[in-house]
């Protein structure tokens, strides 16, 4: 995990947060984090799609990250199965805290 808050610091990695708006307001954000709840993910991530994020990348490292580590498991699927190479489940917010990643206030 300290090498994926290393990752997004520098730019290196793009990190996303799947989690509900709700969720979002109640607990704040991982630092650098892209709020992007699973509903609408598969829309703003697909490289078919005109509606994809610009910084997107396929050959970019993506990490991923929700309440607990399911919904960003089923992100990193799906990213998977639209051809991004590198796509980590990064767990839950608490594991991003826990190795020393600053959460900031949506």
């Amino acid at each position: 995990m300290t090498d994926a808050i290393q990752q997004v610091a520098d730019g290196e990695m793009i990190l996303f947060d799947v989690r509900d708006a709700n969720e979002l307001a109640q607990t704040g954000k991982a630092e650098g984090a892209i709020h992007l709840p699973l509903v609408s993910f598969q829309m703003k991530t697909d490289p078919r799609s005109p509606e994809v994020l610009p910084e997107l990348d396929v050959n970019k490292p993506v990490g991923i990250y929700c309440a607990t580590g399911a919904r960003s498991g089923m992100a990193v699927r799906a990213m998977q199965q639209m051809g991004y190479q590198t796509v980590h489940n990064l767990g839950g917010l608490g594991n991003w805290a826990n190795a020393g990643g600053k959460i900031v206030r949506a």
